[in-house]
């Protein structure tokens, strides 16, 4: 897992040309301005989810992971909590992994980090993340952000 700021996105740009991509589109592009939906970035097989959601309780966190893509996840509005384990502790499967949804979820706990506005975390295959929750007791407070996912085609994780 990496948490850090949008300033700083060209920080990360070294770790392959897709995440390169996907933080290149970040900083480029007012996501804020656009309708939720789906959207395809020019670089391959990248693309875009961008979400307006309310966030949850702690109590309620799904604790996912992926295997085939790397999520990119950027708060451009509002706040949320999300919470991270390492796939290498020994956690039960809660749901078994969905090749078509790319998503599998763990009966998990984990390190929680504050996400605010300006801010993004990428997760790699490696990191169970539980996104989506409100750490502060704001559960139901809306949250604007964009997940961008990236297929494993770049080291060291494809």
């Amino acid at each position: 897992m990496i948490l850090d700021r949008v300033e700083n996105a060209a920080a990360w740009q070294r770790l392959g040309p897709g995440l390169a991509a996907a933080l290149d589109w970040i900083v480029g592009t007012d996501f804020s301005a656009l309708e939720p939906g789906r959207y395809e970035s020019a670089f391959p097989g990248v693309f875009a989810v961008l979400r307006l959601d309310r966030t949850r309780p702690l109590e309620q966190a799904e604790w996912e992971a992926h295997r085939r893509y790397i999520d990119v996840q950027h708060v451009l509005r509002g706040q949320e909590t999300m919470g991270w384990a390492s796939r290498t502790g020994d956690w039960p499967v809660h749901r078994p992994y969905d090749p078509a949804a790319d998503l599998e979820f763990f009966h998990a706990r984990g390190d929680f980090v504050c996400v605010r506005a300006g801010g993004f975390v990428i997760f790699t295959p490696q990191d169970i993340h539980a996104p989506g929750l409100a750490g502060n007791g704001s559960a139901g407070a809306e949250v604007l952000k964009v997940v961008v996912k990236v297929p494993l085609t770049d080291p060291p994780w494809g």
